[in-house]
């Protein structure tokens, strides 16, 4: 019976997919079709309406929205521009400058605006111009723009990993923020890596070294930015507030922060209030229909079958972790990472928990997996937004991509075997 249930999920949510369904519309209608096969009709329907309901109804993700409109009053605030100013002094004259401060950047401000796509955007609108003035192919500066844009997705605060928190069952928020810091530095690092490689194959030029007073002058400039995260995560840390009470000072800090700079303006903040009403009203029914899903899977009793499966194949730790991210790679590539961490982290923690594997370390893992998927066709958000800042295609921008494809899944690899990267700081917080 579990078969055919798990045949109709699967399937029914491949061709919804396939016909062009938003994938919010995707899942919550596989997950009524499933739920159909056990129940009667009035009863499925109400039952997931009530789901998708309750799902909503958490203090937790009230986060969500004022981290997204956090991040909005950051990409109108000016904060980019002194960023990739301070990034640029500090990197700019090493082989491959440009791009290592792309890179630089978009770790500092996908950190503090917490979105990939946002880095992507307002980083990737910024340098790419001045790194074709410079002499960088086009493709190669969207790729490295796209690739490092999913760094600010484990370097907290993320909203992603509190999406983990909550479809984890309440691991702690504070310990998978600290868990972000030395993976999503470790990426970076790998990016820099090839990045220096390929930009000394194609020769492309180096920066000028800055003088360390105008490092100090760009590094004054660019504090009071910096100065959120600690903010928002020694508060969280020292549990001053909580993650949503620190979303919302974080939202009057920006504020306070744009205004300040003098890059926002009273008559520009209704746009910013509608542009983070639609991403949240988007991101939102995407977490109530992953939400009805999940708990259509939990009440079929698939993620018990998938843990013997799986279990039953082996036993031993490297091979499950192996089988686990070949899965998620591959579901990355078509389903976004809010639905894919809410539906497949009630069906893979048990597993990894049985193994003796931290549910902390294991966020990361998968947070990292999915953000790779965010780089890849067909449903590569990161990959779209990048491709079309940049004004170049998918297909030229492959060649430059893969090698820092490959980076990032040798850090996912590193990370996934070395779980000290992940769960040193919150060992060493008390966490």
């Amino acid at each position: 019976m579990v078969i055919t249930e798990v045949l109709i999920l699967v399937l029914s949510f491949i061709i919804l997919l396939g016909i062009g369904l938003p994938i919010a519309w995707s899942i919550g209608l596989s997950g009524l079709l499933t739920l159909l096969v056990s129940i009667d009709t009035i009863p499925a329907f109400t039952t997931l309406a009530q789901r998708m309901g309750t799902g909503l109804d958490s203090f937790t993700l009230l986060a969500i929205p004022f981290f997204i409109l956090a991040g909005q009053l950051i990409n109108k605030g000016g904060l980019a521009q002194r960023l990739i100013k301070l990034a640029k002094d500090l990197m700019g004259s090493l082989p491959g400058g440009l791009a290592h401060v792309n890179i630089v950047a978009a770790m500092l401000f996908g950190a503090i605006a917490g979105s990939a796509v946002a880095a992507a955007s307002a980083i990737g609108s910024i340098l790419g111009p001045r790194m074709e003035k410079e002499g960088y192919s086009k493709e190669f500066s969207a790729a490295v723009n796209i690739t490092s844009s999913t760094t600010g997705l484990l370097i907290p605060p993320s909203n992603i990993l509190i999406i983990y928190s909550l479809a984890s069952g309440g691991v702690s928020i504070a310990a998978l923020f600290l868990a972000g810091y030395l993976p999503g530095i470790l990426t970076g690092l790998t990016l820099m890596i090839v990045a220096a490689f390929w930009a000394k194959k194609k020769d492309f030029p180096v920066g000028e070294r800055t003088k360390l007073a105008e490092v100090a002058k760009s590094f004054v400039k660019a504090f009071p930015a910096l100065l959120l995260l600690i903010i928002v995560i020694g508060g969280i840390i020292a549990g001053i507030f909580t993650a949503t009470e620190a979303s919302a000072i974080a939202v009057v800090y920006t504020l306070i922060l744009g205004f300040m700079y003098r890059e926002l303006t009273l008559k520009e903040l209704p746009q910013v209030f509608l542009e983070s009403v639609k991403t949240t009203s988007i991101v939102m029914l995407l977490i109530a229909a992953s939400i009805a899903m999940s708990w259509v899977m939990s009440f079929e009793e698939i993620p018990q079958n998938v843990t013997e499966a799986l279990l039953s194949l082996s036993d031993n730790k490297v091979v499950i972790l192996l089988m686990i991210n070949v899965i998620l790679l591959f579901v990355g590539t078509f389903m976004d990472m809010t639905p894919a961490v809410l539906i497949f982290t009630p069906i893979f923690l048990p597993i990894v928990m049985e193994l003796g594997i931290e549910p902390v370390h294991f966020g990361i893992i998968m947070i990292l997996n999915l953000s790779i998927g965010l780089c890849t066709p067909p449903v590569g958000t990161i990959l779209f937004v990048g491709v079309g800042v940049a004004k170049t295609t998918i297909v030229k921008v492959i060649k430059p991509l893969l090698p820092l494809f490959i980076a990032m899944i040798v850090a996912l690899m590193v990370i996934t075997y070395f779980p000290q990267i992940s769960l040193w700081l919150p060992d060493l917080f008390g966490f």
